[in-house]
């Protein structure tokens, strides 16, 4: 089987990323590129690496182009566009993957408060299936829109997923302390995001206030089956990619089950969760330019640490929305994906 895929926003760094890991997908035929520019340009001179090996050329999207050359889409734009075109695509009977926050969030007024425009879609937003393979694959199979993780909440709800499911730690406890690289901020211009300000620095930013902050509270609290509140710092690295995140909570209670053997026994089917050996804990290289995630655990009688590390571009973006097709589609799970 053979699916023709197109992506819109493809010239921003997931869109990049979407690129070079589908031209290694057997089953896929990157069909249409599209920007939101004014100006086409050729994909091989946005990204020359592409040269010889994709030639087509991205320009504004046509909805009569998709509907005729495109059975998925990937949406790799920025927060708030992407739904102005997941209503038309879905009309068409295309199926969409999107990569923004647009979907992430059922509650409208949550979604507002920390992107700052009101929610367009509400109706499709009901239908709209959180695309975190570990947890909700079943529900992944069956999606014709999957609302791909944010990077940080990615690396979080995988590090407390298995603590949360079982109700084993105190809900009000939780402090997640994560860093990332330079490029989930994406490609837009700002000072501190430029090589002079970001080399050789660390900083914490949106302190207690990051967007994704009720993307993960809403995933853990589902889990778990009660309000999960969390105290969530980011700090900025000064790395290309990566996040390496370390969350402290305290027990709900003492028992004698150990903690490292829950996790490898919840993620034991997972291609893509490598739990750590006990004392061993995880680093941005080892998951660099993959789609792992990689958790180490550390626990005394009464405080739990866990420690996850995953490539923001890939797990936390690309690769996961590639994870994602795979499992729309029913190709094997991690085709096209290291």
């Amino acid at each position: 089987m053979m699916i023709n895929v197109g992506i819109i926003g493809a010239t921003g760094h997931t869109g990049e990323e979407l690129i070079s890991v589908l031209l290694n997908h057997p089953y896929v035929r990157l069909s249409r590129l599209y920007n939101t520019s004014e100006e086409e340009q050729k994909i091989s001179d946005a990204f020359p690496q592409f040269k010889g090996r994709i030639e087509l050329t991205c320009s504004k999207p046509d909805m009569k182009d998709i509907a005729a050359h495109c059975d998925l889409v990937f949406l790799a734009l920025p927060h708030t566009v992407s739904m102005n075109f997941v209503p038309r695509l879905l009309k068409m009977g295309k199926k969409v993957i999107d990569l923004s926050a647009d979907y992430r969030i059922k509650n409208t007024k949550v979604y507002e408060k920390f992107y700052h425009k009101a929610h367009k879609d509400k109706i499709n937003l009901k239908n709209a299936v959180y695309g975190l393979p570990e947890l909700y694959r079943a529900k992944i199979k069956s999606a014709k829109l999957v609302a791909n993780p944010g990077c940080y909440a990615t690396s979080a709800i995988l590090a407390l997923a298995p603590l949360a499911a079982f109700n084993l730690i105190d809900a009000k406890s939780i402090i997640i302390d994560a860093k990332s690289g330079v490029s989930g901020a994406g490609k837009k211009l700002e000072k501190g995001l430029l090589f002079l300000e970001a080399n050789e620095d660390f900083r914490a930013y949106k302190v207690n206030v990051h967007q994704h902050m009720p993307e993960i509270s809403n995933i853990l609290s589902r889990l778990a089956g009660k309000n999960i509140p969390i105290t969530f710092v980011p700090h900025l690295l000064p790395l290309n990619r990566g996040i390496l995140s370390t969350v402290y909570a305290k027990k709900a209670k003492k028992s004698k089950l150990n903690l490292l053997n829950l996790y490898r026994k919840f993620y034991k089917k997972e291609p893509f969760v490598r739990i750590k050996e006990e004392g061993n804990f995880p680093r941005i290289k080892d998951v660099a330019l993959t789609n792992y995630c990689d958790i180490g655990i550390k626990e005394d009688a009464d405080n739990v640490i866990v420690i996850c590390a995953i490539d923001n571009l890939l797990k936390g973006a690309s690769g996961q929305a590639v994870q994602n097709m795979n499992i729309m589609y029913k190709f094997p799970e991690t085709t096209a994906l290291v």
